[in-house]
């Protein structure tokens, strides 16, 4: 192993366990909460659909002004704050169900003020990494890093789905506030010294905001790949909505199962996680951005087939594949995105990508509650997968297709 690789690098371990255990527990959440409003709350699809946009509604938002805020503010302090604040409200689930309190509006309204301290934490911690580790160690860093999502999307929602059956889903939700709070007691213990926020002498809110937007949308290159991920996640957001019906009541599974069935699709992450950076020098950063995708996306369209018997393994073999592909997608545009981009602008580049395709996940939420409704529930996983695997259209016919690899150096702003 080469002594400059970030095994190396104390204060990295430090960030990379403290966002495994945060990502553990927020995976686990992922099932545990959708499971609790389900099997306990007898949630409706389009109460379904709410929950999941509430989720990631934040980023619409407030996903803009809170990249001057990032800008503005030492971003480890900043992702503090974040976990113990998603930890408290997490918290709170188990202790209304313990009173005999616990509501479908609780959930609602934890979800959306958990959404919250996410945005700031997500858009802290991608402009942290630069500061960290160097731009030389990006691709590496983000490799690990989404290696972590990855197991966690493999663990998360086997041990959510166990924990369910054994001690109940309002219980299970301990799981994810202990993961944040893990995740904070890593993060307290980084060493290097974050360098003072630049001052900027236009102090305005919207100037600043404006800035980030042009930096994103007048490059050609961010702007495919914004809008690759923006479909994506639209119409992910809409099977997110349904998925956790269609496993628990069109294939009939039990809670633990549905987390297993689950749990194995996420070995598609972790593979493509471990080869990520090996492919991408391969083939190139270009290349890994369109043609993975390319190759792995259309198998999406298996996850409307699933039925039960020997069909529900469709279910976890499609997102295997598909899941691979994502990670792989995920590494060479973030590490892209990351290196191009001057320090100062970084929070509000982050918060101008996030704001769009993040901010599509609630209103794919909202489309896939109300696509349940009308045409049920394995209609509205047809469209959501179509839509999915449409999306590497933005990628394919864009300028990356002529290109190997993407420069590493940050591009000139615009002016104005």
């Amino acid at each position: 192993m080469r002594r400059d690789s970030l095994f190396f690098h104390a204060d990295f371990r430090r960030l990379w366990a403290g966002d495994t255990a945060s990502q553990v527990g927020a995976f686990a959440g992922h099932t545990v909460i959708p499971l609790l409003a389900a099997t306990v709350l007898a949630a409706t699809p389009f109460q379904m659909g709410l929950l999941t946009a509430a989720e990631t509604i934040a980023f619409l938002v407030i996903g803009l002004p809170a990249g001057v805020w990032v800008d503005r503010m030492r971003r480890r302090t900043l992702m503090l704050r974040a976990d113990f604040v998603r930890a408290a409200l997490l918290l709170s689930i188990p202790v209304a169900w313990w009173a005999g309190m616990l509501s479908l509006t609780q959930l609602i309204v934890v979800a959306t003020l958990v959404g919250t301290a996410t945005v700031f934490f997500d858009i802290a911690y991608q402009s942290y990494l630069p500061t960290l580790v160097g731009r030389e160690h990006l691709l590496e860093g983000n490799a690990k890093l989404q290696a972590s999502q990855s197991v966690a999307f493999l663990a998360g929602p086997g041990i959510g789905g166990g924990l369910v059956q054994l001690i109940g889903a309002a219980n299970a939700v301990l799981t994810t506030g202990l993961g944040f709070l893990t995740s904070a007691l890593f993060l307290l213990r980084i060493r290097t010294v974050e360098p003072e926020p630049e001052r900027h002498e236009d102090a305005k809110l919207l100037p600043q905001i404006a800035e980030g937007l042009r930096f994103v949308f007048t490059d050609t290159t961010l702007r495919s790949i914004v809008a690759c991920t923006a479909t994506a996640n639209l119409f992910n957001g809409a099977f997110t909505a349904v998925q956790i019906l269609f496993l628990n009541r069109d294939l009939g599974l039990s809670p633990a199962t549905v987390g297993v069935v689950l749990a194995i699709g996420g070995i598609g992450g972790i593979t493509g996680a471990i080869f990520a950076n090996a492919i991408t020098r391969r083939i190139g950063q270009a290349r890994s951005i369109w043609l993975v995708p390319l190759l792995t996306w259309p198998f999406y369209l298996l996850l409307p087939l699933a039925a039960p018997g020997w069909r529900v393994l469709l279910f976890p073999v499609a997102t295997m594949i598909a899941g691979f592909g994502i990670i792989v997608y995920n590494v060479a545009q973030v590490s892209y995105r990351q290196a191009v981009c001057p320090d100062r602008l970084l929070g509000r580049m982050n918060a101008s990508v996030r704001f769009v395709v993040w901010g599509m996940l609630p209103l794919g939420g909202l489309l896939g509650g109300v696509l349940g409704e009308a045409i049920g529930i394995r209609g509205t996983l047809w469209v959501a997968v179509a839509g999915e695997t449409a999306a590497l259209l933005w990628v394919v016919f864009s300028p990356l297709r002529k290109l190997r690899d993407l420069p590493s150096e940050p591009i000139a702003q615009p002016v104005g």
